[in-house]
């Protein structure tokens, strides 16, 4: 899809400066990265999944994958498709009887529901361009040893080799 370039969960870690967990997504070639700081409950959901662990009961992520499959739908495709103060969105894409409907998600929840329906993770080319320059919390550029700190973990990410995330654990 123009516009939109397929990426993969390449790994998760933690902000060093705000101890928030980061998911990063990669292209299929390894070029460009997308580091998305998410919720706690989000990054267990999303790493349970990459460490296929099975739990006795389903979690809300299995529960939404299992309601759409009940009803006859499937999850076609999720998208982180804008970022705006900060903040990314993100659709899910499920197809029931040759419809596609178009749900407004926060990306963390599309990533985790994806990762479920083995559905593929698209990232809109702006998003990714707009994700290299994120504002600090206090909702200004930043600067000086800041501006310094963000463009050398923005660099450590996107070098990362998977290995080096190890164990994500909550």
């Amino acid at each position: 899809m123009a516009g939109y370039i397929q990426m993969k969960v390449h790994g998760m870690t933690v902000d060093p400066f705000t101890n928030s967990p980061i998911v990063v997504l990669k292209d299929l070639n390894n070029e460009k990265a997308v580091p998305i700081w998410i919720g706690l409950v989000e990054a267990s959901a999303i790493a349970m999944e990459l460490e296929h662990m099975n739990l006795p009961r389903p979690m809300t992520h299995d529960l939404l994958k299992n309601v759409i499959d009940k009803m006859g739908g499937k999850v076609t495709r999720v998208e982180v498709c804008d970022i705006k103060d900060n903040t990314f969105y993100g659709l899910v894409h499920i197809e029931k009887d040759g419809h596609v409907m178009e749900i407004d998600s926060r990306p963390s929840d599309a990533i985790a529901l994806a990762l479920r329906a083995e559905a593929p993770i698209f990232v809109a080319e702006h998003v990714i361009e707009k994700s290299r320059y994120i504002k600090t919390e206090e909702g200004g550029e930043p600067a000086g040893d800041e501006e310094k700190k963000k463009k050398e973990l923005l660099e450590m990410l996107e070098n990362m080799d998977p290995d080096d995330f190890g164990k994500y654990k909550m």
